[in-house]
């Protein structure tokens, strides 16, 4: 399965979405996946229709939903389900909780991995899937924190995205993603050093070829590479950005096509 390039909503907050799939069109992309803080709120399914049809007149396709739904106490998934539904999203990106694996409570787990089971449930009732944020500050901030909080849940409409952990060598970032490989379904691209300073995605090209040199020949390929963040926020690095991350997906699906069978 050929990796589909795409653009996080959220990289451009302050445009307009029909300025967004615009841009993503022009960069030779071919979804986008939508914030629910701006572009997208939980819950307004007028927005969400409206957004939809932007993407298509633009010959888009909707990546995903980017929720912070937090599987907290209380919260529940029904707003950003229609939102999703209405967006024609069939994945929903959503976040495990509010603190990191290491300081977690087991009450905490418990009720991380509750209000997963149930925002899972009412998922798969509407054909959506869930994919958990790999993120610092949550249970999903490992491979074995993500692994076991998967294995918690135990429902297929619940998976995952990646992203390179903040200051992590390339090395350590690769054995990363390959711990979780097989369960993710997406991934955020951007090449921040050494921490969270934005660069040009060329700067960390050892990381990213690595990376779907090893994603495209997966059992279970992410099915999107989303670009997330560019440098200064500006819309006029999107298209050589764009054309980076085409360029390493095309070179890794043709050495796997050159791979004797």
């Amino acid at each position: 399965m050929r990796i589909r390039p795409g653009l996080c909503s959220v990289t451009f907050r302050d445009r307009e979405p029909a300025r967004i799939a615009a841009l993503a069109a022009e960069a030779g992309l071919a979804a986008v996946e939508w914030g629910g803080d701006v572009h997208v709120p939980p819950g307004d399914t007028a927005r969400a229709g409206e957004v939809a049809r932007v993407t298509r007149d633009a010959g888009l396709a909707v990546s995903s939903y980017g929720s912070y739904f937090r599987a907290t106490a209380g919260e529940r998934i029904d707003a950003v389900l229609d939102a999703a539904e209405a967006l024609g999203a069939d994945r929903v990106r959503v976040w495990a909780g509010r603190r990191g694996s290491a300081d977690a409570t087991a009450d905490d787990r418990a009720e991380v991995t509750a209000g997963l089971v149930r925002a899972a449930e009412a998922a798969g009732e509407r054909g959506i899937r869930l994919a958990l944020e790999y993120h610092g500050g949550t249970l999903a901030d490992t491979p074995p924190a993500t692994r076991r909080l998967l294995a918690d849940v135990g429902h297929p409409a619940l998976g995952a995205y990646w992203q390179p952990t903040v200051g992590a060598d390339d090395d350590t970032a690769l054995a990363e993603y390959a711990a979780l490989a097989g369960q993710v379904d997406a991934v955020h691209v951007f090449s921040w050093w050494p921490r969270t300073e934005r660069h040009p995605l060329a700067t960390r090209e050892g990381l990213w070829r690595a990376f779907f040199a090893e994603a495209v020949s997966a059992a279970h390929p992410p099915r999107d590479a989303l670009l997330e963040f560019v440098p200064e926020d500006d819309p006029a690095a999107l298209a050589g950005e764009a054309a980076i991350l085409r360029s390493w997906i095309a070179d890794a699906s043709r050495g796997t096509q050159d791979t004797p069978g």
